[in-house]
């Protein structure tokens, strides 16, 4: 029989703004409301809009493990307090205010196993990725924090004029996190974003956003790429170099970057953010195609 555990799963995120689901229960406290209407920008800074709403945010949830680690049937379900099954992708708020933002640990650093959300899962629960039926690892460990930002799908029909045309991965968004601590599979952790890199891996655009957690103890001197620069002198260099290069050891080609090889600021990975976020909202309103990808 399959193992399963309970975790709680701790997360810094405080009571704020959460982001509304269009079909969804999003997690909220019993004290709050939930709206739909009164819909704000999400930064002044972004000329398009991410879907948000006022609404109280309870980031207390669980993490619930079936099966065993490094196994083929091991999944990582995340759960309400009522034991509920709720979807990492879809469910938790992407958008928390004032430019911050939940983003989901898959991979944490130091560490080769390649997890991902299951998106084709019912709850998409996070698993290790395989490939013709053997568990699929890193060439060698990734050294930053990684993961998703939950309510962002890059559109596999979409063409990026900015990115060589690419079309997107079919997947939601990618965070390389750069803080100091390790983190857990499954942590939710409130970050602000710094960069974005524009890499295409064989022909689809697959969004890198460089952020970092609020609580780790240079947050709040980076706010922007000249500060990564500053702060994190060569890493943004070392996270492009890092994912042009993983794949060269399997025998396959260097992955390509767009927007000149180099990463965009702030700016710009909040634009990339807004864009992905109405491409989500799309996708759970089934007004675009969604192939196998669960919307539950």
């Amino acid at each position: 029989m399959a193992a399963t555990r309970a975790i709680a799963v701790a997360s810094n995120t405080t009571t704020t703004s959460a982001t509304c689901l269009l079909f969804k229960k999003p997690f909220l406290s019993k004290q709050s409301t939930l709206c739909f209407k009164n819909l704000k920008p999400a930064s002044s800074l972004v000329s398009k809009r991410l879907f948000t709403c006022r609404a109280i945010y309870n980031p207390e949830v669980q993490i619930k493990e079936e099966g065993q680690p490094e196994t083929l049937d091991y999944r990582v379900f995340f759960v309400e307090n009522s034991g509920k099954k709720v979807s990492p992708w879809h469910d938790i708020p992407l958008h928390m205010g004032d430019g911050v933002f939940n983003f989901i640990v898959e991979i944490p650093k130091e560490s080769s196993a390649k997890m991902e959300v299951a998106t084709d899962e019912p709850f998409t629960p996070i698993k290790q990725d395989t490939k013709k039926g053997k568990l699929r690892y890193y060439p060698y460990n990734i050294n930053w924090n990684y993961g998703l930002l939950p309510q962002t799908w890059e559109d596999p029909e979409l063409a990026n004029a900015e990115v060589e045309g690419a079309f997107g991965d079919n997947d939601p968004v990618d965070v390389v996190e750069i803080g100091e601590s390790q983190r857990k599979i499954g942590q939710i952790l409130k970050v602000k974003p710094l960069a974005a890199l524009a890499m295409i891996d064989e022909g689809e655009l697959d969004w890198k956003i460089v952020a970092i957690s609020l609580d780790d103890p240079k947050a709040s001197l980076v706010n922007d790429i000249d500060d990564v620069e500053k702060h994190f002198p060569g890493t943004l260099t070392a996270i492009r170099d890092w994912f042009r290069d993983y794949k060269i050891p399997d025998g396959k080609p260097a992955n390509k970057f767009g927007l000149g090889n180099k990463a965009a600021n702030r700016d710009f990975a909040l634009k990339v953010i807004t864009e992905t976020n109405e491409s989500w909202a799309k996708l759970v309103k089934r007004s675009v195609r969604g192939g196998d990808l669960s919307l539950v």
